[in-house]
C-alpha cells in the first residue's frame, strides 16, 4: 500500500470509531436535595461527587454537577445537583430547577436530620407537598403538549411497586423518583430505643407510602457509601443495590418497593389512643401518632431568620458600600 492508501485507511478507521461513539447517548439526570437546615445535604453531595471539600452553609438554591463514564472509552454522563438551603423557608425556589424540559429525568432527595425528631414531620410535609404540587402542574401541562412523556413518567412511578404487591392500592407514590435519607444516625443511635423505634417505623411508613427509598446515614464512610449507591443509581444509572436492612436497631436501608405495610406494622400507639384519633387517611393517622410523641416546632421557628446580606461569607466591598449609602 502507498502512504496515501494508509492515510485514507487511518481516517476511515477514526471516522468509524467516532460514529460508534455517537451511537452511545449521553445521559443527563437532575437531582434536587432538600431537607432540614444543617442536615448534611452538602456533605452527601460532595461525597457522591468524590470531592474533598469542606462543606459551606447553602444560601438559597445552589448548583453543581458531576460527570461519570459508564464504561471505558464512552462519553461521560452528566448529573445536575441542585440543593435547596434554608430548610422549609424557601419553598418558592423549588419550581426553579424542576421544569417541563427535565422532569422526565428528575429525582428528589429529601435529607432529614434524625437528631431533630420534632422537626421531622413538618419538614417532610411542607417540602414534599410543594414539590408534588409543582410536578403535578408540569405533568398536567405535558398531558396536553406531550402526552407520551407524561404517560411514561406516570408509568415509571407505578412500576416501582409490582402490581401483585398487597399494598398496590393503599399507597400514593410520589410523581417522580424520591429518596429519603435520615442523616446524623450517630446521634440518633444514642436515643432511647422506644424513640428510635417510633421514628424508624414512621419513616418506613412515609417512604413506603410515597414509593421512596429509605437510608440512614452519618459521617461514617460505610453508611455514606450506602447513600451514594442510591444516589448514583438516580444520577448515573448505576445498578440498584440488592441489600435490605429493616432492623430498627441498625441503620435502615430499604430500596423503593421492597417494604410492606404488614412488615412495618400499625402506628406505634395503643388501640384506645388510635381509636380516639380522627384521621381520614393512613398518612394522617401516622402523623397524629408521631406528633403525640414529638410535638412539632412551630413553622416560625423553622424559618431561616438570618439575613444572608449580613453574612461576612458573602461580603463584596463595592456592593456593601452602595448598600450602606442606600440605607442612610
Amino acid at each position: 500500500d502507498t502512504l496515501w492508501d494508509l492515510a485514507i485507511a487511518e481516517v476511515e478507521k477514526r471516522e468509524s470509531a467516532d460514529d460508534d461513539c455517537k451511537h452511545v447517548e449521553v445521559s443527563e439526570k437532575s437531582l434536587l436535595f432538600m431537607g432540614n437546615k444543617n442536615g448534611g445535604k452538602t456533605t452527601i453531595i460532595l461525597r457522591c461527587l468524590e470531592r474533598e471539600e469542606i462543606p459551606k452553609p447553602t444560601l438559597a438554591l445552589e448548583y453543581t454537577f458531576g460527570r461519570r463514564a459508564r464504561r471505558h472509552n464512552t462519553p461521560k454522563d452528566i448529573a445536575h445537583f441542585w440543593e435547596l438551603g434554608g430548610g422549609t423557608s424557601l419553598l418558592e425556589l423549588i419550581r426553579i430547577p424542576i421544569t417541563s424540559n427535565n422532569v422526565r429525568s428528575f429525582a428528589v432527595v429529601l435529607v432529614l436530620d434524625l437528631s431533630k425528631p420534632n422537626e421531622l414531620w413538618t419538614t417532610i410535609e411542607k417540602l414534599l407537598q410543594v414539590t408534588r404540587n409543582h410536578v403535578n402542574k408540569i405533568l398536567t401541562k405535558l398531558e396536553k403538549t406531550n402526552p407520551e412523556v407524561a404517560t411514561e413518567i406516570k408509568q415509571r412511578v407505578q412500576n416501582n411497586l409490582q402490581r401483585d404487591h398487597p399494598d398496590y392500592d393503599l399507597v400514593d407514590p410520589f410523581p417522580i423518583p424520591l429518596v429519603i435519607i435520615g442523616s446524623k444516625y450517630d446521634i440518633f443511635h444514642e436515643f432511647d430505643s422506644e424513640m428510635r423505634k417510633i421514628i424508624s417505623k414512621t419513616l418506613r411508613f412515609v417512604s413506603h407510602y410515597y414509593g421512596a427509598s429509605l437510608v440512614f446515614t452519618s459521617k461514617s464512610e460505610a453508611l455514606l457509601l450506602k447513600a451514594r449507591v442510591l444516589i448514583n443509581h438516580l444520577a448515573f444509572g448505576y445498578d440498584k443495590s440488592k441489600s435490605l436492612s429493616v432492623d430498627h436497631g441498625k441503620p435502615l436501608f430499604i430500596p423503593a418497593g421492597l417494604d410492606s405495610l404488614s412488615q412495618i406494622g400499625p402506628p406505634p400507639a395503643s388501640d384506645s389512643d388510635i381509636g380516639k384519633m380522627r384521621a381520614n387517611t393512613p398518612l394522617e393517622l401516622w402523623k397524629k401518632v408521631f406528633e403525640k410523641t414529638f410535638p412539632p416546632k412551630s413553622f416560625c421557628n423553622l424559618q431561616d431568620t438570618k439575613d444572608p446580606a449580613q453574612d461576612l461569607q458573602y461580603a463584596e466591598y463595592e456592593v456593601d458600600v452602595m448598600r450602606a449609602q442606600k440605607n442612610q
